[in-house]
């Protein structure tokens, strides 16, 4: 695959230049640039987190994976070998970026919640959303993947869908390193964006061109049998998915182009997204559970109506248990009750494959449960654990929902006083003090009640980091406190302090159902894990032939 070196020597030689030219780590800085830091001034204070241990190393890995896809998709296109072969050799690889974007993703949301003192996971930040955007592109590839390997069809659409994920990659460093947008998630300055930006333009010019070029040789034999079809329910799934990316790319960079064409800088907050992002989310749910269920080609109303009746019933059952519950408890949001619905109707379609599959085997082969279990999942990695993606993918959305019921509020409080929050009851207690040569800890006590009984303890603190300089103001971080459960995260952060009159400004948070999120992460990457998982030798043999 020389077309493929050649691909990828180029990228390769482009960071060289970057290193080179405009960025060398090596670089000697200057004394008089080190501002009285003899030493350098340290790690941020805010990256000091266990998550970044994995999250930069998860993204790059993610950006980096995208190059390979792309690669062989330009190998094809030069030399015009368009069979379905380039599109099998890079599924392993399309798979192992998309694994390391969203766990990358995952951990970044774990770090804004744990770190960052606001309460949230997500903000829907420009550097968030450049991870974002080619993971959902990716994520429409590798089901339309599927397609052209059954039907041979979209071919067309996959190559622009791998195209277009490496340019995402392109778009999301030259937003993260240029400086031409604010994020709480950015930590560097550089003058490198021009150098992004023409390579972004270079690449998307020179893979557009030999697409325009290869495009009568890219026409796919097959068409849609019927809109009643896995087919058009994958297509419909990609179609959402790039919908998502265009939308997030659009409220991304819409500010920036104000700016440079009228000269005005609007903000585009979450209120844009959450917009957008709801019923779009809503339909990839839904589709989550119809697509992997109905048969290829062509499926009858009435099979139809037999595959789906017991997930709609179960579905039926989840929403009125939910409107009945949210009502009680919470208000009612009707993007919520048709969010649980949906999960429910994957769920039980779930159920339904894995039940099936167990019980032929159990009858056939005379396995106990679990051996039909393990078997099943190891004899086709590729289906089942895809299933366990989409389980995880559900308790994200159940997390997600959460957000429609938080309650939070912030108190000045002095010791002894006593503040409500839902059926929360809070202390302010007091507040310690931890002083060594580097910093000085202080960290208040709350004393909890729940319901009017004892419950926990509390102990959110902020962290003054001294500078090295004598004059310099100490760098300020928080240290928050979460009380985990299922139903609900309890969430202190402590915003300001006056220790001589043991007064403190804190801010709690109740947080509903944010642990099915971290949950579901687990349970993405564990089928991600299952997906990647080498098949066994004999089913190698039979696909090769």
């Amino acid at each position: 695959f020389p077309y493929v070196i050649t691909t990828l020597s180029s990228i390769q030689i482009f960071f060289v230049v970057v290193l080179l030219f405009a960025a060398n780590p090596f670089d000697i800085i200057p004394y008089a640039q080190l501002g009285g830091y003899d030493d350098g001034r340290g790690l941020n204070e805010l990256l000091q987190n266990y998550y970044m241990i994995i999250h930069p190393p998860s993204l790059y890995f993610g950006y980096v994976g995208m190059s390979i896809p792309f690669a062989f998709a330009m190998a094809a296109l030069i030399s015009g070998k368009l069979d379905n072969e380039w599109v099998i050799k890079i599924r392993k690889w399309t798979l192992t970026a998309w694994f390391f974007l969203s766990l990358g993703n995952l951990l970044g949301a774990s770090w804004a919640y744990e770190v960052l003192g606001w309460g949230g996971y997500w903000a829907w930040d420009p550097v968030e959303n450049a991870a974002f955007m080619p993971w959902l592109t990716a994520s429409a590839f590798l089901h339309s993947i599927i397609i052209q390997e059954k039907r041979n069809m979209l071919k067309v659409w996959n190559m622009v869908l791998v195209l277009l994920s490496f340019i995402l990659t392109l778009t999301g460093t030259f937003l993260t390193r240029s400086g031409i947008v604010s994020s709480v998630h950015s930590f560097a300055q550089s003058d490198i964006g021009t150098y992004f930006l023409s390579f972004l333009v270079l690449s998307i010019v020179v893979s557009v061109g030999f697409l325009l070029y290869r495009l009568k040789d890219l026409e796919s034999p097959n068409k849609l049998d019927s809109m009643l079809s896995r087919e058009s329910a994958f297509l419909l799934n990609n179609l959402v998915l790039v919908g998502a990316a265009v939308a997030i790319l659009w409220g991304t960079i819409f500010p920036v182009l104000s700016e440079a064409v009228r000269g005005v800088k609007i903000s585009i907050g979450p209120p844009y997204f959450n917009k957008v992002m709801v019923p779009i989310g809503l339909m990839l749910l839904i589709l989550t559970g119809i697509g992997p269920m109905i048969a290829w080609r062509k499926t009858s109303w009435q099979q139809l109506k037999k595959t789906f009746v017991w997930p709609v019933l179960f579905s039926i059952l989840v929403c009125i248990l939910a409107t009945i519950l949210t009502s009680i408890f919470y208000t009612i949001h009707i993007a919520v009750i048709t969010a649980f619905t949906f999960c429910a109707f994957v769920v039980a379609t779930i159920y339904l494959e894995y039940k099936k599959g167990i019980q032929i085997r159990m009858r056939a082969l005379k396995e106990s449960f679990l051996q039909a279990l393990i078997r099943l999942v190891r004899k086709d990695e590729r289906r089942y654990g895809g299933y366990i993606v989409h389980l995880g993918i559900v308790l994200l959305f159940i997390g997600f929902s959460g957000a429609a019921f938080k309650v939070e509020k912030e108190f000045q409080m002095v010791a002894g006083q006593a503040q409500a929050l839902g059926n929360y009851t809070f202390r302010y207690d007091q507040i310690d003090v931890a002083r060594n040569t580097h910093k000085e800890v202080f960290t208040s006590k709350f004393s909890i009640w729940k319901n009017d009984k004892p419950f926990s303890y509390a102990y959110p603190a902020k962290v003054l980091y001294r500078s090295q300089i004598e004059g310099e103001p100490p760098q300020v971080g928080t240290e928050v406190f979460i009380k985990r459960s299922l139903v609900e995260d309890l969430y202190f952060a402590l915003l300001s302090f006056d220790e001589n009159q043991q007064s403190v400004f804190v801010k709690v948070i109740i947080n509903p159902l944010v642990q099915y999120i971290w949950i579901g992460g687990l349970m993405l990457v564990l089928g991600t894990m299952i997906v990647m998982w080498p098949a066994p030798r004999r089913k190698q043999q039979q696909r090769i032939a």
